[in-house]
């Protein structure tokens, strides 16, 4: 059971009172090319009006106003032609009557939106915010249209700043940007998490077929949410085979992937929340009915891709979410609303694995239609899915939602219960894991490996690059990465796991080739945390 107050809570409780999002697709009648600050700002003006009460009063208890880092400004994606805001916060402030003494640009991660939930609301409860607007967007799509489309004009989106009051947190993306992956051909999320993927299959044993056939399974429902959500940048309810069946539409990306099973981060999406106490709450007369409280709260960090003990799970965001569902004083069980982070199939298997959840669970795994169908609004995504968890609360007075939010390589992760029965704030999340490295990625290394996770990159469908994670016979790990036809068609065999890998140091790279002579392999177990 929840803890249920016998009284009102505190009048310095913070509470999340606004919820707003806006998007726009290329070619809907009426599409406006608007820019990332316009998108955002749209979503910041619908949660203002979301709470019930007179919009400009309570844009003038907001003090705060902290924005989610665009992909552009993360290293993701190359600078846009058109321009942006010397102060992305400050430029959506200014456009909604806000005027903030504080402004701050989160870290890239797709764990963001609600990090900053839990941040800002300790903040307003300690007395450090009055009201704190949340926001972020991301028009990639329309950035690609307008490059494609110089006759439909060039934008200037630049805008002028201060810097005063304000914090710039950094890019925050070391885990995805490290050199030594690059160098080995593991560049941006895609190849990563394929790594995983493959790890998990081949720990279960399955066979390609049957687990390309659970990954559209798991999937097909989140495509039915996404076509009844107007938000949603791919709106088509898809069958299972279709998400997992290559052709000239749904290409491999990179082995296990299709394009339908990514994240769609060609989007454009702004989401907004809007935090303040229920002091000032009902002094702006807003209604209870729209008061949602952060029942509990935690964050966690992932050790060092080769660090960890198992490539197919991710302990520590199992871990957050046992933490803040204990800080709820609920399980699993009694959370009606769930919106689990789902750039990739693993990082949903992950948690229903854990949790015993199956595909087609009553309560769905997600409240827009996931990453991939409703769409990955760059390290945004997860303001999205707490729109939707404040909205289905509301709904359902009494019930639980649970919003969950990744970032990086499965390294980063938040998560947030949320009700409308009333609760005393339960304090600073905590802090779960923690990232030590043995300094494998950089590791160089000649003589032989096994096997212990693989991916395929493809382009244009055709297969041109393999990485494989290797178990040294020390029981470290590294990075490797092959070229040749021979061992990547090992690659993509069915159980590649184990296989025996000759590793030579080839312009600063680890080369791998399929031994020419069987062996016998090593036992693959836990990296030893030495460097070699």
């Amino acid at each position: 059971m929840g803890h249920d107050l016998t009284g009102d809570p505190a009048a310095s409780t913070p509470v999340l009172v606004g919820a707003g999002e806006h998007a726009e697709r290329v070619g809907d009648p009426a599409y406006q090319t608007l820019s990332p600050v316009d998108l955002a700002a749209r979503a910041a003006r619908r949660a203002l009006a979301d709470s019930g009460a007179d919009s400009q009063a309570l844009a003038g208890v907001i003090d705060t106003v902290a924005g989610i880092r665009q992909f552009e400004l993360s290293g993701l994606a190359p600078p846009n032609p058109f321009g942006r805001p010397e102060n992305f916060p400050y430029a959506v402030a200014a456009r909604v009557g806000v005027t903030p003494r504080r402004t701050v640009l989160e870290i890239g991660g797709g764990q963001g939106p609600q990090h900053l939930v839990g941040e800002f609301a300790a903040a307003i409860r300690a007395g450090q915010a009055r009201g704190v607007l949340l926001v972020g967007s991301e028009a990639l799509s329309t950035i690609r249209h307008l490059r494609e489309h110089p006759e439909a004009g060039c934008p200037d989106w630049h805008e002028p700043g201060t810097a005063d009051g304000h914090e710039d947190r950094g890019p925050g993306l070391d885990d995805m940007l490290d050199p030594s992956y690059a160098a080995h051909g593991l560049v941006g999320a895609i190849p990563a998490y394929a790594l995983f993927e493959n790890a998990r299959r081949l720990a279960l044993g399955e066979s390609r077929d049957r687990y390309a056939a659970a990954m559209g399974e798991l999937f097909a429902p989140f495509t039915r949410i996404a076509a009844a959500n107007p938000y949603a940048v791919a709106p088509t309810e898809r069958t299972a085979g279709e998400l997992v069946t290559p052709d000239e539409r749904n290409r491999m990306l990179a082995d296990p992937y299709t394009r339908f099973l990514v994240a769609r981060d060609q989007v454009n999406q702004g989401a907004a929340v809007i935090l303040t106490s229920v002091g000032e709450a009902r002094r702006l007369g807003i209604p209870d009915s729209r008061l949602v409280y952060l029942h509990g709260h935690a964050d966690a960090v992932e050790r060092d891709l080769l660090d960890r003990p198992d490539l197919a799970r991710s302990p520590a965001s199992i871990e957050a979410i046992r933490s803040a569902l204990d800080q709820a004083g609920i399980g699993i069980p009694q959370v009606r609303h769930l919106d689990l982070y789902s750039c990739f199939p693993i990082a949903v298997f992950n948690v229903t694995d854990a949790f015993g959840l199956g595909a087609d669970d009553p309560r769905g795994l997600t409240v827009t239609g996931g990453l991939p169908f409703f769409g990955g609004a760059g390290n945004n995504y997860a303001m999205h899915g707490i729109v939707g968890i404040v909205r289905a609360v509301r709904a359902d007075p009494g019930g639980y939602g649970m919003a969950t939010a990744n970032g990086g390589i499965m390294s980063k992760y938040s998560v947030g219960v949320y009700s409308t029965v009333p609760r005393e704030f339960a304090g600073v999340g905590s802090v779960l894991g923690g990232r030590g490295s043995s300094g494998a990625p950089g590791r160089r290394y000649a003589g032989r490996v096994v096997v212990d996770t693989c991916t395929v990159v493809f382009e244009a469908g055709m297969p041109v690059r393999g990485i494989v994670v290797g178990v040294l016979p020390s029981g470290d790990r590294l990075l490797a990465t092959t070229q040749d036809g021979a061992t990547i068609g090992a690659l993509l065999g069915e159980h590649p796991r184990g296989l025996a890998m000759d590793v030579a140091t080839v312009d600063g790279r680890n080369v791998a080739s399929i031994c020419a002579q069987p062996v016998q392999t090593a036992t693959i177990g836990a990296p030893n945390p030495t460097t070699v």
